[in-house]
């Protein structure tokens, strides 16, 4: 694996950088990479928001907070205009670690926003009494390019884009590149692509050697050099409803998102 240094140490906290974490295909390992990216960034001493923004609330569930017991969540402070955004967030299980949940209820709001002045930067403004707060604020996309992800690439700073190292997974690719692009000329100019992330690798088969391969010719400089391979161990902490980095510290997995964190703070992404 290729070396970066560890963050030097934050003297104060925020403002945020807002990166979204997209791919419009589902089980690409978007919710798995946000849970541990986020806890990797605040074992740095990064303070870390996830905004759960997919209706399922698997991020949620995978922090340890049951959803369906929720009364409010992010698509109260989307359709409330009164809701504070601070009384809903959640801290979690890890220091410096927050989150604010989301359940079932959140795919009602791609249909009542439709009506809504401005609706492609509702949740960029429901985010704004907080971004002093955090360091990095990371948005877990639904597996779609819908309203919600679009809101998600209007409030964000920049995206990044988990990627199964499957074939039929790197085709949406240059459609959700395109999609980053138009958010960028239409509704939010600061927007950039922070990189794609090599997810579920198996270096024993040549089928995912070769989609890397096909990425990198692809994107370039755009593919981190971080891979994050496929173990069992991933799922087996989602069922303890904990990162890897605290359910196993010493797991490869768990230094593969170390690692990835100290990629985007290296690159800019992350302060």
């Amino acid at each position: 694996m290729p070396g970066f240094a560890d963050p030097a140490p934050l003297d104060r906290h925020g403002p945020a950088r807002i990166i979204a974490m997209c791919n419009q295909k589902g089980g690409v390992g978007k919710t798995t990479t946000t849970i541990n990216l986020g806890a990797a960034l605040a074992e740095y001493g990064r303070k870390v928001l996830i905004v759960d923004f997919d209706p399922q609330g698997a991020a949620s569930v995978g922090l340890g907070i049951n959803p369906h017991e929720l009364d409010d969540t992010v698509y109260n402070v989307l359709v409330e205009r009164d809701a504070d955004v601070r009384s809903i967030i959640r801290p979690t299980n890890v220091e410096r670690l927050d989150l604010l949940p989301a359940n079932i209820d959140l795919s009602a709001a791609e249909v009542q926003l439709v009506s809504e002045v401005a609706r492609e930067s509702i949740l960029a403004r429901a985010l704004r009494p907080v971004e002093d707060d955090y360091d990095v604020i990371l948005v877990d996309c639904q597996p779609s390019l819908g309203l919600l992800t679009v809101n998600a690439l209007t409030a964000a700073h920049g995206v990044l884009i988990p990627l199964e190292c499957e074939f039929f997974a790197l085709r949406g690719v240059a459609l959700l590149v395109e999609t980053v692009e138009k958010v960028r000329d239409r509704l939010n100019p600061r927007l950039r692509l922070d990189g794609i992330v090599a997810t579920m690798y198996d270096a024993r088969t040549l089928h995912a050697r070769e989609v890397i391969e096909r990425v990198h010719e692809a994107f370039g400089d755009q593919l981190l050099q971080t891979v994050i391979r496929r173990t069992v161990k991933f799922p087996d902490a989602s069922v303890a409803a904990e990162p890897i980095t605290s359910y196993a510290p010493s797991h490869d997995g768990a230094h593969a998102y170390r690692q990835l964190a100290r990629e985007l703070v290296a690159r800019g992404a992350a302060a």
